[in-house]
């Protein structure tokens, strides 16, 4: 965990992530261990569909608008302004590899894929909620208390996972939708503390507790 409190680590790390998965999801094809994970996770209880929707518009593009404004009630201006930036450049961006990578929905993929709830339209490559939740909950984790952390770490997979319940991802688009979102959070973290990281006056830090770790999390202070 403290090679990821280095943005440049995480620019690379989700750079990574988001060319592996793409030259892999270009082929077209789903290899049988992403199948047999898409089948486990979108196999699950139908029951379980009113929870996972609640869960999964963490990571819709309005999660944004409304992340950025609860840091703003916290006295937190700079958090709200990376959110914003974070959260709408990986929605930006995950529409544009969309176009590039040009993969289909699990439904044209996957004999026997479920779809629960509005059917998903456009390209499978990659999942912009996944990415969504990844780059907000890494650029508000730093601020949080310890259960406030926990809540989020557990929140940003299981938002991945919950495009693929209700059959609108494959596990390559989830992977590939958190490493961009990682990406672009470590990179407005960079451009926001490019060097020095020196203290901006008036933001405060959610969880006082966690102020001295955060600035080494974020690649800044923490107030």
């Amino acid at each position: 965990m403290r090679l990821l409190a280095d943005p440049r680590v995480r620019l690379g790390l989700g750079t990574a992530m988001v060319v592996v998965t793409a030259l892999a999801a270009r082929r077209d094809r789903v290899g049988h261990g992403e199948a047999q994970t898409f089948s486990a996770v979108n196999d699950l209880p139908d029951s379980l569909y009113s929870p996972v929707w609640v869960i999964m518009q963490l990571g819709a593009l309005g999660a944004v608008p409304a992340t950025a404004g609860a840091a703003l009630l916290a006295h937190d201006r700079e958090l709200a302004r990376r959110l914003l930036a974070g959260g709408t450049g990986t929605w930006a961006l995950s529409k544009l590899l969309k176009q590039m990578v040009r993969r289909p929905r699990p439904a044209a993929l996957v004999s026997g894929a479920r779809t629960r709830g509005r059917d998903a339209s456009g390209l499978g490559y990659l999942s912009g909620h996944a990415g969504v939740a990844v780059a907000l909950g890494a650029a508000a984790l730093p601020r949080l208390s310890l259960s406030g952390r926990a809540v989020v770490a557990a929140a940003m997979p299981i938002v991945g996972l919950s495009r693929i319940y209700v059959g609108a991802h494959l596990p390559l688009d989830v992977a590939g939708g958190a490493g961009l979102g990682l990406a672009v959070e470590a990179a407005v973290a960079l451009v926001w503390h490019p060097r020095g990281h020196k203290n901006r006056p008036g933001v405060r830090c959610l969880a006082p507790s966690r102020c001295a770790a955060a600035r080494t999390l974020t690649g800044g202070p923490a107030r």
